[in-house]
């Protein structure tokens, strides 16, 4: 177990060496077991580290699903998290990034072929695309939603301008935020099957919205980054044409973009709550305490004095306010159990 990478502070991240220790020791241990089940249990025990060290929001609301699908659900954030870390925080080049992200889509390549852990880990595909296959497998999702979520990290590596908000949502968002929502759903469930439909545009519209706040949250950091996601027909009609968010004589028209931006992706959390009855019982709890925790951010963003200067996040005791209170128990067991 990796005791000494496992519990970080939030905000925190892994270096790519850290990964690497993760994956070899994961996988060591994975193969010792005498059984597929304590195989998983191992991976996912390591994917749950993931998503309590990179987002504490989201590990907050999955701790309202039940045990199998809060375990493929963790499942999933890490086979996320890792190509999102190769484009954002890994020390490479653009070629590098392209050359790990090639990799990776080989590997699940692979992983989606094998029929168990063990034959995946043996034949080198990564612990997390190891357990990720197997939910892909399992719960029938289709497997060209993660060829498209890879494909929109490489638009990352080589990012371009958006002209309107209909080519960000479906030139990027799709692929790096919707098609997790479609994941995610095939895990979740619907009321009864004629239902599931409803549920897949439900977490279509969660995608974008999440989407959209996560945009205008790090404005600034993804200019470091060289990336813009803010339509370029709406900068253009404030007068903005070379967008550059560091210029304070852009900070007004900004921030007008900023507050329509946000008013759209409120829009989208509406959308996406109103057909939550279309999930399975048992999943409508943490997907409505995810939609009220990443409201309250973007109602933060639009409230916010300092516009772009600012990035808002929402302090815990905001969040728990959105929890359900007969609920709170299962949190500090969450953060006890390793």
């Amino acid at each position: 177990m990796v005791d000494s990478l496992k519990i970080r502070k939030p905000g925190d991240v892994w270096s790519e060496d850290a990964w690497s220790q993760i994956e070899r020791q994961t996988c060591q241990r994975a193969l010792a077991t005498g059984s597929e089940a304590a195989a998983w249990e191992i991976i996912v025990r390591q994917a749950r580290a993931v998503l309590r060290t990179y987002s504490t929001s989201f590990f907050i609301v999955t701790r309202f699903l039940p045990p199998v699908k809060r375990a493929k659900v963790e499942a999933i954030y890490a086979a996320v998290r890792y190509p999102d870390e190769v484009v954002d925080t890994f020390p490479l080049s653009p070629q590098e990034r392209i050359e790990r992200l090639d990799h990776w889509a080989a590997r699940y390549e692979e992983g989606l072929a094998t029929r168990s852990i063990k034959d995946a880990l043996m034949r080198g595909v990564p612990c997390f695309l190891t357990s990720f296959t197997r939910v892909v497998r399992d719960d029938g999702i289709p497997p060209e939603h993660y060829r498209d979520f890879l494909a929109a990290m490489r638009r990352d590596v080589w990012p371009r301008q958006f002209e309107t908000l209909g080519d960000l949502i479906e030139s990027y968002v799709y692929g790096s935020a919707i098609v997790v929502g479609y994941f995610l759903t095939y895990v979740y469930g619907s009321l009864t099957e004629r239902d599931f439909q409803r549920a897949l545009a439900s977490a279509r519209h969660l995608g974008i919205a999440l989407q959209l706040t996560n945009f205008l949250r790090d404005v600034a950091e993804d200019q470091r980054r060289g990336r813009l996601y803010l339509p370029l027909d709406m900068l253009n009609a404030e007068g903005i044409v070379e967008a550059d968010a560091t210029d304070p004589q852009q900070h007004a028209a900004f921030n007008r973009v900023l507050q329509a931006m946000t008013g759209i992706a409120e829009s989208y959390y509406t959308r996406a709550l109103a057909d939550l009855d279309a999930f399975a019982p048992d999943s409508q709890m943490a997907i409505n305490a995810c939609i009220q925790v990443y409201r309250q951010l973007n109602q933060r963003i639009a409230n916010s004095p300092r516009g772009i200067l600012h990035r808002a996040s929402v302090p815990a005791r905001q969040k728990f306010k959105v929890l359900p209170a007969s609920k709170y128990w299962r949190l500090p067991l969450a953060y006890l159990s390793q």
